[in-house]
């Protein structure tokens, strides 16, 4: 039989899940300590606009993967963030098929920033 928390033990509970809650960077992935987190990132981004895009046209996890060419199976595996084994471009060339615009700018990283990166955006 399970014994209830005191009021003095659930209080410690809620302050010790408190302080280690803290605001991390921009990537979650490195956040984590993922290995390959930057592209893991975009990987991420990428498939967050086809879901977009799937929600906007009310578009089946079927009717996509007809779209883009590839099982309904591996659709789902998507949208659950399991993309290790797609790379950028056929991620790019799915939004290519759903009639998107994908457009690649090269440009210098600004001087404060330590660090270039690899970032996706939404028109």
């Amino acid at each position: 039989m399970m014994s209830r928390l005191n009021t003095n033990s659930k209080s410690r509970i809620r302050k010790s899940i408190k302080s280690e809650i803290r605001r991390g960077a921009t990537n979650i992935f490195a956040d984590l300590g993922r290995p390959d987190a930057e592209n893991h990132f975009v990987k991420a981004q990428l498939v967050s606009r086809m879901m977009d895009i799937m929600k906007a046209r009310n578009l089946s996890q079927t009717a996509l993967a007809d779209i883009v060419g590839i099982a309904q199976p591996d659709v789902s595996n998507l949208i659950r963030g399991r993309f290790r084994g797609y790379s950028i471009d056929r991620l790019m060339s799915f939004l290519v098929a759903l009639d998107q615009d994908v457009e690649i700018v090269v440009r210098r990283k600004p001087r404060g920033r330590t660090d270039a990166r690899l970032t996706v955006t939404a028109a």
